[in-house]
């Protein structure tokens, strides 16, 4: 028989109990910060790649440079995977960067890779929406709570609709061109991803996802400094500024600009990427 759901007699003392930070950042290793901003003095352009409305494009970074993701024309947000460029199975981990950095990322936050190897990929070094922290809705930039708009969920919710610029697909189509990988086998690659610029957070009533208009203007960068050999692939969201809804022409949608930058060498004399993770993978057996 079900157990009644009345609350208990204890149920506001169970609800007042303090919460605990699972992984607490005084135990990370730190990102040698004032090396990075002692280095990205001195940047010079390497290249860079333009990202279309509603698709994606694919950009390569060496380790110990820096790329920056660009509002250019309007408000825009992106959806950006990255994996090891010599090993597609090194990917970000977007659910462990949260776990360990927060809903939504930030200057001095890194991104990690998936297990086995467990590492920063990435460091964020400039964020020129920094001064948004949380507003009064509990909404923040940049998170890495949301997955990314896909076909199948607009398939599920749309009575069977078939749209093809969801951010799974435009990745997906990205990677294939880059990598020459078959479609089928390039989307088992594609990953849940780093919204950048995004405005997202959880409805306190009902603990749903949700987006609002995005803060970023023209302008608007976000930097990385890539710690390990990167490729990248970066979606120009249907959703544009996700003010209203996603997986739809209906939004007005901007470029994207990647720029990867290479600092003075000297600059990070004794820097050398990081270590994969010590675990020995036993497992206990």
């Amino acid at each position: 028989m079900d157990q009644p759901t009345t609350p208990p007699a204890d149920a506001d003392a169970r609800r007042a109990v303090r919460p605990v930070i699972c992984y607490p950042t005084e135990t990370l290793p730190e990102a040698p910060m004032a090396l990075y901003a002692a280095a990205r003095r001195t940047l010079r352009t390497l290249g860079e790649v333009l990202v279309p409305p509603r698709d994606a494009a694919c950009f390569r970074v060496p380790a110990g440079h820096f790329f920056r993701i660009h509002s250019v024309e309007g408000p825009q947000v992106g959806d950006l995977n990255l994996w090891n460029a010599a090993d597609l199975s090194e990917r970000f981990y977007s659910g462990k960067t949260r776990a360990l950095h927060g809903t939504h990322l930030t200057t001095g936050d890194r991104l990690w890779s998936a297990f086995p190897h467990l590492r920063p990929m990435a460091t964020i070094t400039h964020d020129t929406l920094g001064w948004y922290g949380f507003d009064g809705f509990g909404g923040s930039v940049h998170d890495v709570i949301g997955t990314r708009c896909d076909p199948y969920t607009h398939c599920l919710l749309s009575d069977g609709g078939q749209y093809h610029h969801c951010c799974h697909s435009n990745l997906t189509r990205a990677l294939a061109a880059e990598t020459g990988l078959p479609l089928h086998e390039a989307e088992a690659h594609v990953h849940d991803v780093l919204n950048v610029f995004m405005c997202t957070g959880f409805t306190r009533d009902t603990g749903q996802y949700f987006m609002k208009a995005s803060p970023v203007r023209p302008g608007d960068y976000l930097e990385f400094f890539a710690e390990i050999d990167l490729l990248g692939a970066l979606s120009a969201c249907p959703g544009g500024d996700c003010s209203s809804e996603h997986s739809s022409d209906t939004a007005a949608c901007h470029p994207l600009l990647v720029e990867v930058f290479s600092p003075d060498p000297e600059m990070l004399s004794g820097w050398q990427p990081p270590a994969r993770s010590g675990y020995d993978r036993s497992h206990g057996a």
